[in-house]
C-alpha cells in the first residue's frame, strides 16, 4: 500500500485545512459534508430534508472524483443540531440510500459550524484493483 492521497473537489467549498477525501489504499474517507451548493459555503434551504439529500449528493460528487460511487459507503455518521429531525433526516436519507444501507450512528443536539441542521461523514471501500 502507497501512502494516503489528499483529494478536493474544484466545484465544490470547503475550508482550507482539510481534504474532501482520503485515500488509503481501499479505503476512502471523506470529510464532514454540508449541504452546500456550488463553491460558495452557503447551506441548501428547506430543513434537515433537503439538506440531507444535499449532503448525500455532495459526498456521492466527492467519492466519484476519486472513482467510487454511493454503493461502496460502507459506514456513515450523521450529526444533527436538532434529534427531533431524525425522522427527517431518516426519511430523506432512506430515499436517496435507495436501499443500500451501510452501519450508520447518528448522533443529536450538536453545534454544527455555519449554523448547519446535518453534517455527514462516511468511510468507503472501493478495491483500486479488481
Amino acid at each position: 500500500m502507497g501512502g494516503a492521497t489528499f483529494h478536493n473537489v474544484d466545484s465544490m467549498g470547503r475550508l482550507t485545512t482539510f481534504s474532501h477525501a482520503v485515500v488509503a489504499g481501499d479505503t476512502i474517507y471523506v470529510a464532514g459534508t454540508f449541504a452546500t451548493t456550488g463553491t460558495a459555503l452557503v447551506l441548501a434551504e428547506g430543513g434537515v430534508g433537503a439538506q440531507t439529500t444535499q449532503t448525500l449528493s455532495n459526498i456521492v460528487e466527492i467519492l466519484e472524483s476519486v472513482g467510487a460511487e454511493r454503493d461502496d459507503i460502507v459506514k456513515v455518521n450523521v450529526f444533527l443540531a436538532d434529534i427531533d429531525t431524525f425522522d427527517e433526516m431518516n426519511q430523506a436519507y432512506m430515499e436517496f440510500m435507495d436501499g443500500h444501507a451501510p452501519a450508520r450512528i447518528t448522533v443529536g443536539g450538536v453545534d454544527l459550524a455555519r449554523g448547519a441542521a446535518v453534517e455527514i461523514d462516511c468511510i468507503a471501500y472501493k478495491p483500486q484493483n479488481g
